[in-house]
């Protein structure tokens, strides 16, 4: 079986996703001013490196641990699971959007939800 990075189409669906993810949660009053003083371009490449190794399509990814790249976002937004969720909707609504199959849909939040605990360093 195929990695789900491959079934969505590599790299160049990838990229379409996390940009037009990223429209979405900087469109998002719930969530967008967590974004305020961050490098987007930067924050854009970390996320597209990330789903690529969570996806199946990277062996390792270079960056820090989920509850490392987020405690300082713990701390001064008071991150919870309503922002989560929100992240989540934008997830969802991109994918929609790509029109990718309900069923990668589904397996990719999956995966995006197996992070909710390291996210908000419950």
């Amino acid at each position: 079986m195929s990695t789900l990075y491959a079934r969505i189409g590599g790299e160049a669906a990838l990229d379409a996703a996390v940009d037009l993810f990223y429209d979405k949660v900087l469109a998002d009053e719930r969530i967008k001013h967590i974004f305020t003083d961050i490098d987007m371009a930067k924050q854009r490449k970390h996320q597209k490196m990330f789903l690529a190794f969570a996806l199946g399509g990277l062996p390792d990814y270079p960056g820090q641990g989920m509850r490392d790249a987020h405690a300082h976002l713990v701390e001064k937004f008071g991150l919870n699971d309503a922002h989560f969720d929100a992240v989540m909707e934008c997830l969802g609504a991109a994918l929609t959007e790509l029109h990718l199959p309900a069923e990668l849909i589904g397996e990719a939040a999956a995966i995006a939800e197996s992070t909710r605990a390291d996210v908000l360093n419950k």
